[in-house]
């Protein structure tokens, strides 16, 4: 194997859970709510659903080979020249993915509080600490996960509960006054975030405690459900539906609104602190995943050389993504959401039952012989 570190299958979930969330808790309530309007917390509830599927699936795939990643099991379950064009396909979606990431990350810092700041400067900034912790490998970035993720946590948990006084829980209702199709079509938008799940399935392979990974891969969907529930709902009783669907950044503009005794006030400023800590470790995810991929497509035997030729096309996709944020919004909502739920959803569903068929095909070959 490429990769002859190993973590555990908690520091694993750890690693995905700000995967998922960095991006999500800020730019997801402002979307939902757009198709959901008040229900968008029951989106959330529903889009919870794929998250738990893609975990028993990647499970399933790990348990049928597991020694071997995504990449690398696609070539044995559809074939070498199918697989490997499977594969450069996630490949390229993942380097753009990080440029869309990346870009997020800048557009976010840049726009809320380092307006004077060259876009290089934040950007590459970031790449070089990701690349730095991809470069020591599986257990840098799992430790640097379990670091970060209690910092990610607390203050978001602290911002609520400072905002209890002014929540308003009639924002909610009416429930369900449009009918469920409008939560069915919030709950699809939030779900491609869940998706992201699925890149779980190129740490299985160096979980040493592999039977323990379904079981924390729930929990940490669950945790994630829990955290994108609150958000939404704070978000919804501080501020009503009409408010929220104009905000850009509401979770931002709640930790804004926080002021206690004039003592405690400005919680932005931390907020920002821990969603930059973890954009770090989502980023290294996808980053980590990229280079290991790559080096596993091309058959090398070590992935190291690949992280800086990659941070830098990395650097170079976040400016060609898109030419301003109001067309990184348009891809987000309207293409990004398509992208994630075909790639990270239903090809590694669909090919589940054909990896099945094939191992009992396999065995019977076997037991024939």
């Amino acid at each position: 194997m490429i990769e002859k570190g190993r973590i555990s299958a908690l520091q694993m979930w750890v690693m995905l859970y700000p995967t998922v969330m960095a991006t999500d808790i800020i730019t997801v309530p402002s979307i939902s709510i757009k198709y959901a309007g008040r229900d968008l917390w029951l989106s959330t509830i529903l889009a919870s659903l794929v998250g738990f599927l893609v975990v028993y699936v990647i499970d399933r795939l790990n348990k049928l080979y597991p020694e071997q990643t995504f990449f690398q099991y696609c070539e044995h379950i559809l074939g070498v020249l199918p697989g490997k064009m499977l594969g450069l396909i996630y490949l390229s979606y993942f380097l753009y993915a990080e440029g869309i990431i990346l870009r997020e990350y800048a557009e976010f810092v840049i726009g809320s509080f380092l307006s004077q700041t060259p876009f290089l400067v934040v950007v590459g900034s970031l790449v070089f600490v990701c690349a730095c912790a991809v470069r020591g490998g599986v257990e840098v970035v799992g430790r640097s996960a379990q670091l970060f993720v209690g910092l990610f946590i607390l203050p978001f948990f602290l911002m609520v509960l400072l905002l209890l006084p002014d929540l308003h829980v009639r924002n909610m209702f009416p429930i369900l006054a449009h009918g469920i199709m409008p939560t069915i079509k919030g709950a699809f938008v939030s779900q491609s975030w869940m998706g992201q799940i699925f890149l779980g399935a190129f740490f299985l392979p160096y979980v040493v405690d592999r039977a323990n990974g379904k079981k924390w891969g729930m929990i940490t969907v669950f945790f994630i459900m829990l955290n994108l529930l609150m958000a939404n709902l704070t978000v919804l009783f501080l501020f009503g539906q009409e408010v929220t669907s104009m905000l850009t950044y509401p979770v931002m503009d709640a930790a804004r609104y926080v002021s206690l005794a004039d003592f405690i006030e400005h919680l932005e400023s931390i907020v920002m602190a821990v969603w930059v800590a973890g954009v770090f470790v989502k980023v290294c995810v996808y980053y980590y995943a990229l280079v290991l991929g790559t080096a596993q497509w091309i058959k090398l035997s070590d992935y190291r050389p690949l992280v800086l030729p990659f941070g830098f096309l990395m650097i170079l996709f976040t400016f060609w993504i898109v030419p301003s944020h109001q067309k990184l919004g348009e891809l987000i909502t309207k293409v990004k959401i398509f992208e994630v739920t075909l790639l990270f959803v239903v090809i590694p569903v669909l090919l589940l039952p054909v990896a099945v068929l094939r191992k009992r095909k396999q065995e019977k070959g076997g037991q024939a012989n």
